[in-house]
């Protein structure tokens, strides 16, 4: 049986008087791209955590069924200040097992699909909020990981680049991978095959 996420019944909140989120049931399932979407505030992070495994949930479950490889784009980027973007990228090839060069040309490729190749040997403090992004993403689609949860991926680009994004999501879930994506981004949301709407689960 291949990987999956199971929600059952899922709610969280602060208190359970001041709950975010209740009677969520769904499964993920790969080849899938699902977007989180909802208002500021509505839970979208807290049920990536929940998804994630790093947060247990009020009420109900959640199960990671054959899924243990996760890897979370946050909405703020980060990275090691003075490696360069393609050192970024190039890690996750390297950790599967590639010789480094191979692993900086598949790097180099996958930099060049985010617009970034020209960028490859600056440092990530040098790098825009929106390239840093791109950046990560790279990364995230270098992890091949079977379970990918991406925090408003599109908030920081312009509709080129979003668009791009939005293609390589859905690519990287074609290969077989789930992706949960929390999002504002009508664009972002319409390129997803399935929309979770926290505010259905608002309601009881």
């Amino acid at each position: 049986m291949s990987a999956r996420v199971e929600l059952r019944d899922v709610g969280h909140g602060f208190t359970s008087q001041a709950m975010l989120f209740r009677h969520l049931n769904a499964v993920l399932e790969p080849a899938h791209v699902y977007a989180l979407t909802g208002p500021s505030g509505s839970g979208k992070s807290t049920l990536l955590s929940i998804i994630a495994g790093w947060l247990k949930p009020m009420e109900g479950a959640a199960e990671r069924v054959d899924c243990e490889d996760v890897h979370w784009v946050l909405q703020n980027p980060y990275g090691v200040a003075r490696r360069t973007a393609l050192d970024h990228v190039a890690l996750p090839f390297i950790a599967q097992g590639e010789p480094h060069e191979i692993a900086r040309a598949h790097a180099a490729e996958l930099l060049d699909v985010f617009g970034l190749v020209k960028l490859a040997y600056r440092q990530f403090m040098e790098l825009s909020g929106g390239e840093a992004q791109r950046l990560m993403l790279a990364r995230g689609v270098a992890s091949a990981p079977q379970l990918l949860l991406v925090d408003e991926p599109t908030a920081q680009l312009d509709l080129h680049a979003a668009r791009t994004v939005n293609e390589r999501l859905h690519a990287l879930s074609m290969s077989g991978a789930i992706v949960v994506v929390a999002t504002h981004d009508p664009n972002t949301r319409d390129a997803c095959t399935d929309i979770i709407d926290l505010r259905e689960y608002q309601r009881w």
